[in-house]
């Protein structure tokens, strides 16, 4: 008879791993947090260079720049990052995630900071659509109410019938769409290559895509502009370093709703640059398409936690 006892006999609270487990969930606030500022500071730098400066330049500007950040992996590990069985999906994260960055750039140079910032929320819904239906993954009744609930946050936003849905509004939702696909993508390439693969890559791919539409509309920017895209190309690289430093030390669940204070951050920005003022209608929609993904995230957590501990009671029982 298989010895079972050991799978059902209640788990000992151990206190140390209980602290370590909260330290690093408090460290993954903070780096989430100095993400946001980071991402916010940089779509105001988006937003505001992108009066003079063509929308593909600042893309390519804001890829080839980012690589500065990239650049201590390969001090650090030589060509390592480079080697990988998996080129064609990484290739193709680039394409999608390239369309997603210039739709998304472009919808910050057209629409209000605070309006795309808070229907750029939707890219984890539409991740959870696109999971549906390219790996037939299942929905309980709970994570399609969140879904309703996230769509009728972007609704509220875009007031169709109430307002113009501008190009700009479309565009970001496009982005979205793209970024969805891209969160796909890398959770699969997670389960083979590291971040430092998969965000080395991502700079290698993109920035020679973006520069064939740049040289289309290319003009030298002034040095103060030169300042303004490089920048923005370090607080890309920054942010993006935070959020992948976060998520290692935190649950995802733990640090991810704190990805909304991007809004109160371009909101304060748009304010004092743009004299934007984002009305009850985006504020309300933003939260509620930032509330539905949150709660997916964390449904995706306690799915995952179910699954790892059945996994770990059948191993028990063999």
């Amino acid at each position: 008879m298989p010895e079972t006892a050991p799978a059902e006999a209640p788990e000992t609270p151990n206190p140390g791993h209980e602290a370590k487990k909260a330290a690093d969930n408090l460290r993954g606030i903070l780096w989430m947090l100095a993400s946001t500022l980071c991402l916010a500071s940089m779509h105001t730098t988006i937003s505001y260079v992108s009066d003079t400066v063509h929308p593909f330049v600042v893309v390519f500007c804001r890829l080839l720049f980012a690589l500065i950040v990239v650049v201590p992996f390969f001090v650090k590990h030589g060509i390592a990052p480079l080697k990988t069985n998996r080129l064609g999906m990484l290739i193709l994260r680039g394409v999608l995630n390239f369309c997603a960055m210039l739709a998304f750039f472009t919808a910050l140079s057209l629409s209000p900071i605070a309006d795309v910032t808070a229907l750029s929320f939707s890219a984890p819904l539409f991740a959870t659509l696109l999971a549906v239906i390219i790996l037939k993954e299942r929905l309980g009744w709970r994570r399609i109410a969140a879904i309703v609930a996230g769509f009728a946050g972007t609704l509220i936003v875009l007031r169709p019938g109430f307002e113009e849905i501008s190009t700009g509004y479309f565009l970001v939702l496009t982005a979205a769409v793209f970024w969805g696909a891209c969160v796909i993508i890398i959770k699969n390439l997670s389960r083979t290559e590291s971040s430092v693969t998969i965000t080395t890559y991502m700079s290698l791919v993109m920035a020679p895509l973006a520069l064939v539409p740049a040289l289309f509309v290319w003009s030298w920017p002034s040095t103060f502009d030169l300042m303004l895209l490089v920048l923005l190309g370090l607080l890309g690289g920054c942010g993006q370093l935070c959020v992948t430093q976060s998520l290692r030390y935190a649950e995802t669940h733990v640090a991810m709703p704190f990805d909304f204070v991007r809004l109160v951050w371009v909101s304060i920005t748009g304010y004092m640059l743009f004299g934007d003022v984002p009305d009850a209608f985006v504020w309300g929609g933003g939260a509620l398409i930032f509330g539905s993904t949150a709660y997916i995230t964390v449904r995706e957590h306690q799915k995952r936690k179910r699954i790892a501990a059945e996994a770990a009671g059948d191993e028990v029982i063999r």
